[in-house]
């Protein structure tokens, strides 16, 4: 796949993170990496924000955002509070094609989960990933209440017909508990889609060196990684 949109079940799950795994791995195997960030919120003008931490933890890609909101909010509620236009599916779908032409892997991060409004009109990241042609990488918690929000998520990209090559625990607890590790069989259950890492807590927390390095392990080989984690899992 030349181009992989990745969205959560929720925020703060660790889709950032991922996405710098993924990043990480296709650099360590000689490919180009861009990084779209559609719409940035809740980070001041001056401030790194997702695709720089990216850019930090994994090396060289080049990251883009198309728009920056300064509060913490939903990119339309943002975007209509900042007096600033906002960014719709159409857009994000030329600028990711337009990265794919010079890359050999375009990862665009959403904001949120993947309903989460971008404009006025109520477009989603599924809008823009089913305009894109491009599959969805779904970040999931790794605890109680994750096999809901994750079965919502990959509802909604069945009723929009878009492909969910698996799903990522973006961040696995050092000390899982029961529930963690029974979610490890229930979760592609309900997904319906295979397990494709265990992203480990802190991580973003590692030396961009270290991050580097053991990002591969964390991933299977579908998304370029070495698949280790699943002796693990």
């Amino acid at each position: 796949m030349s181009v992989l949109f990745v969205t959560g079940t929720g925020t703060e799950i660790g889709k950032t993170v991922t996405t710098a795994a993924i990043a990480a791995a296709a650099l360590g195997q000689g490919r180009s990496v861009a990084v779209l960030k559609p719409a940035q919120t809740g980070v001041a003008a001056q401030e790194p924000g997702d695709a720089a931490e990216v850019e930090r933890l994994a090396g060289p890609v080049t990251a883009t955002e198309l728009a920056r909101f300064p509060e913490p909010l939903a990119p339309a509620t943002a975007a209509r509070r900042a007096g600033l236009p906002p960014v719709g599916p159409q857009e994000i779908a030329d600028a990711a094609a337009k990265l794919a032409a010079s890359h050999d892997l375009v990862l665009v991060e959403g904001a949120g989960g993947l309903l989460v409004r971008f404009d006025a009109d109520g477009h989603t990241l599924a809008d823009a990933a089913r305009l894109a042609g491009a599959p969805v990488l779904v970040v999931v918690q790794a605890g109680l209440g994750t096999l809901n929000t994750t079965a919502l998520t990959a509802m909604a990209l069945r009723s929009y017909g878009i492909d969910c090559p698996g799903i990522v625990v973006g961040s696995w607890p050092a000390d899982p508990d029961l529930a963690c590790r029974c979610n490890l069989a229930d979760l592609p259950e309900a997904a319906g889609a295979p397990l494709l890492g265990l992203v480990p807590e802190s991580s973003g927390t590692l030396s961009p060196t270290v991050f580097r390095a053991a990002a591969p392990g964390w991933l299977a080989p579908e998304l370029g990684g070495s698949g280790a984690f699943r002796t693990h899992a």
